[in-house]
């Protein structure tokens, strides 16, 4: 039994996982950690020369909101351009994820800081990891 009562689809996305794993040819990067339970996110982008994100993947180190808050992002992201994939805020992760509970928001907060740093890794131009904190 878990210790939190959780959503249908924060269960589905916990139990089978979409995109883990690190993009190919990602020129997107970026890796976060939470300052509240050490849960660390890994996520990992194809960004077309138009703009439009083509793959994303993730590795994450949590629990089963982080996760899942994680495999939502990237079925979020695949096919967005940047600017739109810059709107993403954890509000709409959680909404997605079909509510999370009040003591693992802090998991959806992560994933919308994994997009920001990403994003500005690609804007950089330098395609590699960057470690973030918070």
């Amino acid at each position: 039994m878990l210790p939190f009562e959780y959503s249908e689809t924060v269960l589905d996305h916990y139990e089978n996982p979409r995109n883990v794993g690190e993009a190919a040819r990602a020129n997107a990067v970026a890796q976060v950690e939470s300052d509240a339970c050490a849960d660390r996110l890994k996520l990992s982008l194809r960004i077309g020369p138009d703009g439009v994100i083509e793959e994303a993947r993730f590795r994450t180190f949590g629990c089963v909101a982080a996760i899942a808050a994680s495999s939502m992002t990237t079925e979020l992201l695949v096919g967005l351009d940047v600017e739109a994939a810059a709107t993403i805020t954890d509000s709409r992760v959680s909404e997605e994820l079909g509510g999370l509970p009040s003591a693992k928001v802090h998991c959806s907060v992560l994933a919308e800081r994994a997009i920001r740093e990403a994003l500005r890794d690609f804007r950089s131009g330098t395609g590699r990891a960057r470690e973030g904190k918070g």
